[in-house]
């Protein structure tokens, strides 16, 4: 009888403990999902290019007045959502960011053409393809800058100490 009690004992514990590390591994496995959600970025779906478009190279590359049509562009169609010197604003981020700067042409070109629907950002495929590319261009034209200001430095000398292309 003794036996059989501490028989029933021992699988109550083992069935405890197993209970408790199921439970521990389940809050794990959240909270893994949860900084892994974290870390994604809103910049992923420049990885998102296919391949094809990912190469394609930007017709108006070296065109100066596609910058500055694409700056008005710009002024028009985006501002209001990724800010007025395009370092992100209440729905969009900054377009001044290392990813959107390093990425390849053809990758931005893509993600203006399919937009990022579900994260609120509209399909541009509509725009005529030049007047993307001369989107392109202008983003491009930026260079990397702050997503925010920084407190104690004039707006124009943010992160880089010189005077910013956009201002």
């Amino acid at each position: 009888m003794k036996r059989n009690v501490a028989r029933l004992h021992l699988m109550v514990v083992l069935v405890g403990v197993s209970l408790v590390s199921s439970i521990n591994g389940q809050q794990n496995n959240k909270t893994n999902d949860e900084q892994g959600a974290k870390r994604s970025s809103v910049y992923d779906e420049l990885a998102k290019a296919p391949d094809k478009a990912r190469t394609k190279r930007n017709p108006l590359e070296k065109d100066l007045e596609a910058v500055a049509a694409g700056r008005n562009l710009f002024e028009q169609h985006c501002a209001e959502c990724h800010g007025d010197a395009a370092q992100g604003g209440k729905k969009g981020p900054s377009l001044r960011a290392a990813e959107v700067q390093n990425a390849e042409a053809g990758a931005i070109f893509w993600v203006l053409t399919n937009g990022v629907v579900r994260k609120g950002m509209p399909v541009w495929s509509k725009l005529p393809e030049p007047q993307r590319w001369q989107l392109v261009s202008f983003i491009k034209s930026l260079g990397v800058g702050p997503a925010k200001e920084e407190p104690g430095l004039p707006a124009r000398l943010q992160s880089t100490g010189s005077p910013s292309r956009l201002r």
